[in-house]
């Protein structure tokens, strides 16, 4: 049958909707699954191809094809909100994790990226537990001269809250690159990684609202966990 492979598509999807295979579960072979259905496995795998495309499996090399949890957190990509926001908009617990707050001599790329002269650069780094999970890598730089002290506490809490109502300062707008990236020894010892070969790295420009850059971040996200949404509008040119 011609697409055979989009009826074993709705099939395991709608047996992992319904928790018939739970999450981190692993599917039946690709030969277990041409049995199961009648079908080759050039079909199968066509099938799985597309169920890995919409986010119900991750195909592991040497472990085969394992379920996904399909409650992801909504990341809006246009919007420039805190991870404290976020998550008190998706509820449940969470957690921030600081891993390091100290003022540097930013490298001469770091110097290029936020346009610096002489200044300073507070380097903080971050981890986010959302239902005792660590999903979330964020590697955070700041122009000392615009956020003339950070602590701890302050990192731990939010850094931008802090920004806006204790310094007084307009965020305005950020600058944003996403791509998709295998990770790194860092991701690999601080985040709860499982088996995942990529992961997705979000890099902010972000500026006040009178154009000054003060923050570049490397935020990295566990690749299983995030839904990366956004609303466009189309206008004629």
């Amino acid at each position: 049958m011609r697409n055979k492979y989009l009826e074993v598509f709705n099939d395991i999807a709608s047996q992992i909707k319904q928790g018939s295979f739970e999450p981190q579960s692993k599917l039946p072979s690709e030969h277990e699954l041409a049995t199961t259905y009648e079908t080759s496995r050039e079909t199968v795998r066509k099938a799985l191809n597309l169920l890995a495309q919409n986010g119900y499996i991750q195909k592991i090399r040497g472990k085969g094809s394992i379920v996904l949890d399909l409650h992801k957190y909504d990341f809006p990509v246009s919007g420039l909100v805190s991870f404290k926001e976020i998550a008190n908009v998706v509820g449940g617990d969470s957690r921030t994790h600081v891993h390091e707050v100290t003022l540097n001599n930013p490298t001469p790329d770091l110097r290029r990226k936020l346009e610096l002269d002489e200044e300073l650069v507070w380097h903080v780094v971050r981890v986010r537990e959302m239902e005792g999970e660590r999903i979330i890598l964020d590697k955070d730089y700041i122009n000392q001269s615009i956020v003339p002290t950070l602590t701890r506490s302050t990192c731990e809490e939010s850094i931008y809250r802090y920004i806006e109502e204790e310094l007084e300062l307009d965020i305005g707008f950020a600058k944003k690159e996403i791509t998709v990236e295998e990770p790194s020894r860092e991701d690999l010892q601080l985040l709860d990684f499982e088996s995942y070969s990529n992961i997705v790295v979000i890099r902010n420009f972000v500026y006040l609202k009178d154009a000054r850059l003060f923050q570049y971040t490397e935020s990295r996200h566990r690749p299983d966990k995030f839904r990366f949404v956004d609303f466009a509008r189309r206008e004629k040119l």
